[in-house]
């Protein structure tokens, strides 16, 4: 869990799918800076009920809201961010951290399936994107907050660079994602908007846990991982936490990827 400080003091952050998992964390560790949160959650009111409860009984926590939004659905995200700013003024960080599987063998992939994907995946960051770079601008920077106009953090994957068969539609989706963030720190960084993604690799969640939460299963990952360990929701909200604080100002444009070196090719440890 993020030591409490108070680098996002006075900043209000939204984190999109932050009922449970990764979102979750994310939204507890910017709240242990003590920013103002906005959960929000898709279908899973009482977990992120809960989300909100936890940051609000924190001393060293800012307030928090719930908001439902499906983020593929325009009007839902501009009311998200409404509701937003009406409660707390403004949104200086924004976390899309919203995503979904839908898997299938490529030639057995329904469309209805891909485009779900695409459309929370992606299209659901760029909507978010358009929203909080909407309200920076109108905003205007406040530099006794914050050196940067706001910043975006695009929740991606190991797999916006690794391929994954029986994945299409979610590799694809995160393969986008680079370019959109790239584009949206070479639009807008001249404002003092900055744009970063997260990469997380194998991270224990209720959406894996299949997979890890059984000796052969664990076992098997962990030939992915030359760090030999599975990672949890709070590493990577630790470093959303500092990823959305001054102390990263001058980091625009890139992915951190949060693996413990998954994308360094581990089948080649032994010569290949």
């Amino acid at each position: 869990m993020q030591k409490p400080n108070k680098r996002l003091e006075g900043q209000t952050c939204i984190v999109t799918g932050s009922s449970d998992g990764i979102g979750e964390a994310v939204a507890k560790a910017m709240a242990m800076e003590g920013a103002n949160m906005v959960i929000n959650y898709h279908s899973s009111k009482e977990d992120a009920e809960e989300v909100a409860h936890w940051i609000s009984s924190k001393s060293e926590c800012g307030n928090a809201i719930v908001v439902k939004c499906d983020v593929s659905k325009e009007d839902e995200v501009k009311s998200m961010f409404k509701k937003g700013i009406a409660e707390f003024g403004t949104v200086d960080v924004c976390v899309a951290n919203a995503g979904m599987q839908l898997d299938h063998p490529l030639h057995e992939m329904p469309l209805k399936d891909w485009q779900r994907v695409i459309d929370v995946n992606l299209t659901g960051q760029f909507l978010c994107a358009k929203e909080a770079i909407i309200e920076f601008k109108r905003r205007g920077i406040r530099l006794e907050i914050s050196k940067s106009l706001g910043k975006i953090i695009h929740m991606s994957s190991v797999h916006e660079v690794i391929p994954w068969a029986g994945h299409a539609n979610y590799a694809a989706s995160k393969g986008g994602l680079v370019m959109l963030m790239q584009t949206i720190c070479q639009e807008y960084g001249p404002d003092k908007i900055r744009c970063n993604s997260i990469a997380p690799g194998a991270i224990k969640t209720d959406i894996n846990k299949d997979v890890w939460s059984t000796k052969e299963g664990r076992e098997s990952m962990l030939k992915l991982i030359p760090y030999k360990e599975i990672g949890i929701p709070d590493d990577i909200g630790s470093v959303a936490s500092w990823l959305a604080s001054d102390e990263s100002e001058y980091i625009n444009g890139t992915t951190i990827f949060v693996d413990g070196g998954m994308t360094c090719y581990p089948g080649f440890t032994a010569n290949g």
